[in-house]
């Protein structure tokens, strides 16, 4: 990538691509880009000094293919116009993991990929390098709270990222050691099924070199295949566990991690629920293979403060309590509801879901209903389209009716916030991928307002 003065993202606001953005102009290349909206990310980027634009314009592209490299996301439609011109006139153009794939290549890569887990798991893990001292410079799926940032930067030749199944970007890694959280049916608009998505694991576990970290129940299909790394389990009868749970009841928990090398007790888990410290021990169990000490890992566990949108607390006061979290596919949200039933045991949750994709809320309508069963009461909002074209037929209302309990309705994001106005309040979370995290601020005030 020497040859290049220039990079221009197309997308330039989604987190992966953002992270991507930080670390070229840190290397003191000339970034700019296009997004569809503005948001959060993108005004941090224009703070930072990278151009941003909102509206398609070939004008804006930089004009020199020859010293010019444009990288794209795939959630960006084919058709899109400055897509098209930069085909037309002869620019390299790139997709986000080609690049990525790149900027790792000859460094001791450490890759978390799953179809859910892996961004709390890798900006865990990234944390745990950064405090040990040896550090490592990072591209995250999500913004670090310790750091407020999606990319961290070091000296060192490690390399933590985040290796994402969407549209097989993964395959252009070849990680030191890998971590497969999961492996759930998602994204059956590039898969043709849930075994395509897993053999597709399956070809990333073969291109990693030492390590394979992987969730226990999920092995043997890597253990037939052959792959060239050892491979390690975690979770409940893995090689890496947690034992010896304990919940205060009013968000404090630590655990003891159990390894093939013995013990360490009584972590403290730094972010609340038995989600985070079934991640926080597949972090540590790379950490360990990559030769981190035991307790700088204990260390770093305690003072981890998770991800922004990953079972994100944003008000705890007074016997009132609201969560923010990510959650978009029905594992997750599964997980995310049985984590706060253990957290704070007897209290209401009321949740509010934005569906995203309407691919997606069609393949797992049913799924989404059961989950979402497991709540006390639920808003939902309507399917948040992405890069899709409504489908005809579907919608939140296919969830509404299929949805067990006698609380729910279906509310536009307009008037959500008087809706819950209206409510009484004990634990509310908000769950979902698309702009629903525009609703937080005006969320929270809201409660601040009432309960503070």
């Amino acid at each position: 990538m020497s040859t290049y003065r220039q990079i221009y993202f197309i997308g330039i606001g989604g987190i992966g691509m953002s992270a991507l953005a930080r670390w070229f102009r840190h290397a003191g290349y000339a970034v700019s880009g296009y997004d569809r909206t503005p948001s959060r990310i993108t005004d941090a980027l224009r703070s930072e000094g990278i151009d941003v634009h909102f509206q398609a314009d070939t004008a804006l592209v930089p004009p020199s293919p020859d010293d010019t490299l444009v990288i794209y996301t795939p959630a960006v439609p084919s058709d899109m116009e400055e897509l098209a011109y930069v085909r037309a006139h002869g620019y390299r153009l790139i997709k986000r993991a080609e690049a990525l794939g790149e900027l790792t290549e000859g460094k001791r890569c450490l890759a978390v990929s799953g179809t859910h887990g892996k961004t709390s798991t890798s900006t865990m893990l990234a944390h745990i390098l950064t405090v040990s001292g040896e550090g490592c410079t990072a591209f995250l799926g999500g913004i670090s709270k310790n750091y407020d940032t999606n990319l961290l930067l070091s000296d060192s030749n490690t390399v933590v990222a985040e290796a994402d199944e969407f549209d097989r970007s993964f395959l252009h890694l070849h990680p030191e050691t890998a971590v497969i959280t999961s492996m759930d049916a998602d994204h059956l608009d590039i898969y043709s099924g849930i075994e395509d998505l897993r053999e597709t694991f399956v070809k990333f576990a073969m291109q990693t070199d030492r390590h394979l970290i992987i969730k226990k129940g999920l092995e043997d299909r890597f253990i037939q295949a052959r792959v060239k790394a050892r491979i390690y389990t975690y979770g409940k009868g893995g090689d890496f566990h947690a034992e010896d749970i304990v919940s205060d009841g009013h968000g404090l928990m630590y655990f003891t991690l159990c390894t093939p090398w013995g013990r360490i007790e009584r972590i403290h888990a730094g972010v609340p629920g038995l989600v985070y410290i079934e991640n926080a021990t597949a972090a540590a169990a790379a950490a360990l293979l990559h030769g981190t000490d035991a307790e700088k890992i204990k260390e770093a566990i305690s003072t981890f403060r998770g991800v922004r949108r990953r079972f994100d607390i944003q008000f705890d006061l007074n016997g009132h309590t609201y969560i923010d979290d990510y959650a978009h596919h029905p594992a997750e949200i599964a997980a995310t509801i049985a984590s706060i039933r253990r957290i704070w045991p007897g209290r209401k949750i009321c949740g509010i879901f934005q569906p995203h994709l309407y691919t997606r809320t069609r393949d797992f309508h049913t799924e989404f209903a059961r989950s979402l069963s497991a709540l006390d009461s639920v808003i939902l909002l309507p399917v948040y389209p992405a890069r899709e074209k409504p489908i005809p037929g579907v919608g939140s209302e296919m969830l509404l009716g299929d949805i067990t309990l006698k609380d729910k309705m279906l509310v536009d994001k307009d008037s959500l916030v008087e809706t819950l106005a209206g409510k009484d309040i004990d634990i509310l979370i908000t769950f979902g991928a698309g702009d629903i995290d525009r609703l937080v601020e005006p969320i929270h005030n809201m409660l601040v307002g009432r309960y503070a």
